[in-house]
């Protein structure tokens, strides 16, 4: 690991086919991409986290899609404790 990867968290997104076409899954992924940039990635710790999409994402309004990236950091916050809390999770 080299000296910036401790220092910054990294977000990783996994958008499988689900029977789409590449249009939808790449239109899903920079969604995605957006939300974790603005909404998850500023409250992380160093570290990283891999954000799989699941079948119903597809259908999924931006609204719907942030809420459960807030969600999903709120969750992160919890599991990773106190120390999540003081860097601003």
């Amino acid at each position: 690991m080299r000296a910036a990867d401790a220092t910054a968290p990294r977000i990783g997104i996994i958008v499988p086919r689900h029977k789409h076409t590449a249009v939808d899954r790449n239109r899903l992924k920079r969604r995605l991409r957006e939300l974790a940039r603005t909404r998850l990635l500023p409250a992380l710790p160093p570290g990283h986290v891999v954000i799989r999409a699941r079948p119903e994402a597809y259908a999924a309004s931006f609204d719907a899609l942030a809420r459960q990236i807030e969600r999903a950091g709120r969750d992160l916050a919890r599991v990773l404790g106190p120390q999540a809390r003081q860097e601003g999770l």
